[in-house]
This record gives structure tokens, sequence and C-alpha cells, in this order.
């Protein structure tokens, strides 16, 4: 889990991580979402959406900039994947950051 969560801007490998921590995929899968309750995709997934709306919320960023900052390859596949974890468009989270004040 510290592997993932100090480098979730970048792409995981199950293989990779399992021999890092000497298991089969399989098996590192498998306890990975016993103690995660997640696989290591989706808890990559939602470090990335977390960090995502922290950057659209307090520091600014464009959707675009935020989805390329914390590894998506498409804006698209990120503002579907943000709807999907938050209920609202990522948009809509960054407009409220620039809204004035009332």
């Amino acid at each position: 889990m510290g592997r993932v969560r100090s480098d979730f801007r970048s792409p995981i490998s199950v293989p990779d991580l399992a021999r890092a921590v000497g298991m089969s995929a399989s098996s590192f899968h498998e306890h990975f979402k016993a103690v995660t309750g997640t696989t290591p995709l989706q808890y990559q997934k939602a470090l990335r959406l977390t960090e995502a709306k922290s950057m659209l919320l307090n520091e600014g960023h464009s959707v675009a900039q935020a989805a390329f900052a914390v590894g998506y390859e498409s804006p698209t596949q990120f503002s579907r994947d943000y709807r999907r974890k938050f209920g609202v468009a990522p948009s809509r989270d960054g407009a409220r950051q620039t809204a004035p004040a009332a």
C-alpha cells in the first residue's frame, strides 16, 4: 500500500508489486483486497481522484491539469471516474473554487 500511495501518479503493475513483497500476483491481489477492501488499481484510482479533488478545490487547477497531474492520460476518463466517485462533475468542484464569495 505504501508503494502505491507514494507513487500513485505512475502506472502500477500488480506483478511487480507482488514480486516486491515476495508473493504471486494472485496471492498479492487477494491479500491486498482483504486489507483494503479494493483491488490495487481501484485503490490507486481512489488516491488519484482524492488528490485531484484537492487540486480542484484548493489549488485552482483546471480539470485537465488535475487529471494529468494525478496520472490520468485522458481528461474524459478522469471526468467519468470523478463523477462516479463524488457524484458531481469535476468542473463543478473546480468552479466552486473560483466562485466569488457571497
